[in-house]
């Protein structure tokens, strides 16, 4: 009986003769060195074991909790956010100074490093997208920058507009 096994290197089928059997050949497909398998004898053959369903249905049970408990905590910490309720500002009637003095606030405090303070900041700054975009905008195409921003290099400050800009998009 032909010994059948697959190049390793192409996955070309490959019969070869017995007699070939734990030695190197060439594949018909790529040309290259493989190694003929020994032929498989009745004491080389692997019996398998009939599946367990009692084992499958607990691996099935396993894995729908895993599921929910990941999700249960994935809400869990995604619960507080959504609980915050609205920004103290309010709603769309901040005026644009003060819109403007926040976002000062959080280019501020992300230039030095204050990045929590800066996630609260810009969870203030979310709700007024549009506003803030607009004011945002001019701050970038300003060519001298806020007397309060105008120690930050003109490079990081860019940068740190583009970074909001984005993240209120």
């Amino acid at each position: 009986m032909p010994i059948k096994f697959q190049c390793s290197l192409c996955g070309k089928k490959i019969e070869a003769p017995d007699s070939a059997g734990g030695k190197w050949g060439k594949c018909p497909g790529c040309h290259n060195k493989v190694y003929v398998p020994q032929p498989l004898t009745e004491e080389d053959e692997i019996k398998l074991a009939p599946i367990d369903e009692t084992e499958e249905q607990k691996q099935k049970q396993l894995m729908h909790e895993t599921f929910e408990i990941t999700r249960e905590i994935l809400l869990e910490k995604s619960a507080p956010e959504a609980e915050a309720g609205p920004a103290p500002t309010g709603g769309s009637d901040i005026s644009e100074e003060k819109l403007t003095e926040i976002i000062i606030r959080y280019l501020r405090q992300m230039a030095n490093g204050d990045l929590d303070e800066a996630q609260r900041t810009a969870e203030l700054i979310i709700p007024h997208r549009r506003k803030a975009a607009t004011i945002l905008d001019a701050f970038a195409h300003s060519q001298t920058p806020d007397p309060e921003l105008e120690d930050i290099p003109r490079q990081v400050l860019s940068g740190l507009i583009r970074n909001l800009k984005t993240r209120i998009s």
